[in-house]
This record gives structure tokens, C-alpha cells and sequence, in this order.
């Protein structure tokens, strides 16, 4: 699984354990499809619907008369109740038994919270709408880390090229767009803001290629119990078993403690731990916030990985997708100063539009098209 920092997921296989599928084929024989459904597509919704409000409002709305500043306590809080909630559930269903490459999975976290950190520090110098839109473009920075790094120019169609220009160029509509104001936190779009959304989607599309490494690396060290599962399953004339993976709740450990702990890192040499705790003494609103916005986010994972189970990664792709716009939307309506006019409307639909496309496509091909 690839959690992205908006958290969605890409290039989203099953890999859930045994324990869980039995679990998920328990729960099939007595709830109905619909109602299924319903669960799946009302958790993410309700999860990360309600995370990007909080989001929101740690950066930009005041708690006692001051704006909340100390981001990298925010990750520690968040990659620390995800890293527990994870533990948590790995203690009650158990894991993959499989040895895990600490070091690169550990490299990744580090990358997946840095990333969040920059598009959370981000929001105090651009709008929300403006956030969400920059980072619903990381087919760009994978495509092009994938050329440059890894020589994939071959293995992209017209298609793809096509949906990143589309992207790219709504990205490019939105900004020209926006009216020139002063002042931040929300007020404007500054260059600040915008490069710190850039430096996340680089980040994002680094990942992408760590975690590549990360599942080469679990296969090698666990070429062993691969073999002898396949040996296993020719002698009893079964299918072969699918190649070594972590569990979901595994991956959202180690990748969540590492960014945990990297944030803390950052968190004290930057002098946040003083200023975060102090905040939190000052705001028992902002607190209920904070804890708020970190179960959001654990419970949005899991719902995610629920939704990869009972039914496929294109249904999981449209749902978040749907509630990125929806998100949009209401941070537009709840707050005037994050209005559109009819040229950032323009930009919107063209970004959403390349992605919708994205999607189509890879379900047309049969879910062989490259995911971003």
C-alpha cells in the first residue's frame, strides 16, 4: 500500500492478511453489499471530510487570539496516534510474520511526514482550495522523478502525458486567476506558500520511488518463506501465493513511528516541543483539535484499507477524489475570503478533470495502467 500525505493511496494493491480477510468474509455474510458500501464510502468521507476542516482550522483560525505556528508538533501528534492506532490493531489481528527493511521503510515515513509538514506549513501562506489543488497534482512529480531517476519515459502512453498537461495547465489557470492581496493566512496566495506546496510534491514523488524500494527489499529479504510457500501450494495443486507484502496495519506502523519520531527531531531543534506545549496549555480548544484531527486521520487509514478489501482501488480512487472536491467546496463556502472567481472555477475543473481522467483510463485498461 502507498499512503500519499493527503491521505489517499496509490498504486494500491490487496495485500490485507488472512486474519483481517477472514474478518471482512465474516462481516460479508451479515451485512449486505449496499450497507458495505455505504460504511466504506461514509467513513472516508466523514474521516477525511471532517480531518480537512480541522486541518484547516489549526492554520488559519485563532485559538485565544493567536494562530497556531509549531508544525512539526502538529506531525508528531498526528504520526504518533496513527503509529498507535496501527499498534494497536496489529496486536489484535496480527501481522505477515515477514522481516521487515527498518532502515528504507523508516526513510520513507521520513519523506511521507515532510511531505505533510510542507503542506501544512503551507496553508499559512495560501488559501485551502489552493492547497488541495496543488496537491492533487502528484502525477506530475511521479512521472517525472519516474523519467529522470528511474528511465520510465517508454513506459508512459500519450494518455498519461496528456492528463499531466491537463493538470498542469489547470494548476497554471487557478493561479494566474487569483487576485493580487495582501497580507497571509489565507489572504493570498504568496510565493512562499506555493514553493512549499512544490517542495511537498517533490517529496511526494521521492517517496513513490522509496517505496518502490521498499517492496523490492521485502521480497529480497524474504525470498525464503516465498519459495517455500510456492512450494507449499504446488504440492497441495493450489494457485501460487502472491509475492511476500507487509500487512496494512504493518506498513502504517513503521511508516507513521518513523515520521513520528523524525518529527520529534525536527520538533526539538527547532524549539517547537516549548512552543507547541505552551500553546496547548493556553487553548484546551485547539487541544480537542489537535487529538480531533489525529484520530481523523488514523480512522480515515483504516477505513481506506477496508475499502481496498471489500471492493477495489478504482472505487477507493473515486471516493477520494469526490471528497477532495467536496472538501473544496465547502472550505470555499464556509470561508469568503477563499472564493473563486470564474477563471480559478476554470482551473479547478481542468485539475479535477485530468484526474477523473487518470482514473477512467486506468479503468479501461483494466487497472494495468501505471498508477500515480
Amino acid at each position: 500500500f502507498r499512503v500519499t500525505t493527503n491521505n489517499s493511496l496509490s498504486c494500491v494493491r490487496d495485500t490485507t492478511p488472512p486474519v483481517l480477510h477472514d474478518l471482512f468474509e465474516s462481516a460479508s455474510m451479515e451485512i449486505p453489499g449496499p450497507l458495505k458500501l455505504v460504511v466504506a464510502v461514509g467513513g472516508i468521507f466523514f474521516s477525511f471530510g471532517y480531518f480537512a476542516l480541522l486541518q484547516e482550522d489549526l492554520f488559519k483560525k485563532p485559538y485565544g487570539g493567536e494562530r497556531f505556528k509549531s508544525t512539526f508538533f502538529m506531525m508528531v501528534a498526528e504520526r504518533g496516534v496513527n503509529a498507535l492506532v496501527a499498534f494497536t490493531f496489529l496486536m489484535i489481528f496480527g501481522g505477515s510474520g515477514l522481516k521487515v527493511p527498518v532502515g528504507i521503510i523508516s526513510v520513507s515515513g521520513a519523506t511521507q511526514m515532510l511531505a505533510m509538514a510542507s503542506s501544512n506549513e503551507a496553508l499559512r501562506y495560501v488559501s485551502y482550495p489552493t492547497q488541495v489543488l496543488g496537491k492533487s497534482c502528484k502525477m506530475v512529480p511521479v512521472m517525472l522523478f519516474g523519467i529522470l531517476i528511474g528511465g520510465k519515459f517508454s513506459e508512459y502512453g500519450m494518455s498519461d502525458y496528456l492528463q499531466v498537461l491537463i493538470v498542469t495547465v489547470g494548476v497554471v489557470v487557478f493561479n494566474f486567476g487569483a487576485p493580487v492581496k495582501a497580507g497571509k493566512g489565507g489572504q493570498a496566495d504568496s510565493t512562499y506558500g506555493l514553493a512549499l506546496i512544490a517542495f511537498s510534491l517533490a517529496l511526494d514523488g521521492a517517496t513513490g520511488g522509496i517505496q518502490d524500494r521498499v517492496k523490492t527489499n521485502i521480497k529480497k529479504l524474504n525470498e525464503g518463506k516465498d519459495a517455500k510457500a510456492g512450494a507449499a501450494s504446488a504440492k497441495a495443486g493450489e494457485a501460487p501465493k502472491k509475492a511476500a507484502s507487509l500487512s496494512p496495519f504493518e506498513s502504517m506502523l513503521y511508516t507513521n513511528l518513523s515520521g513520528a519520531i523524525v518529527a520529534l527531531v525536527f520538533c526539538a531543534l527547532t524549539g517547537q516541543i516549548a512552543t507547541g506545549l505552551a500553546f496547548c496549555q493556553r487553548s484546551e480548544e485547539f487541544v480537542w483539535a489537535l487529538v480531533s484531527f489525529s484520530l481523523c486521520s488514523a480512522m480515515g487509514q483504516c477505513f481506506i484499507y477496508y475499502t481496498i478489501a471489500e471492493f477495489s482501488p478504482l472505487l477507493l480512487a473515486t471516493v477520494t477524489t469526490t471528497r477532495k472536491i467536496f472538501s473544496t467546496l465547502v472550505s470555499v463556502f464556509r470561508d469568503p475570503s477563499n472564493s473563486l472567481n470564474e477563471m480559478q472555477w476554470a482551473g479547478c475543473m481542468l485539475v479535477f478533470a485530468g484526474i477523473i481522467g487518470e482514473q477512467i483510463a486506468s479503468f479501461a485498461s483494466g487497472g494495468k495502467k501505471k498508477k500515480h
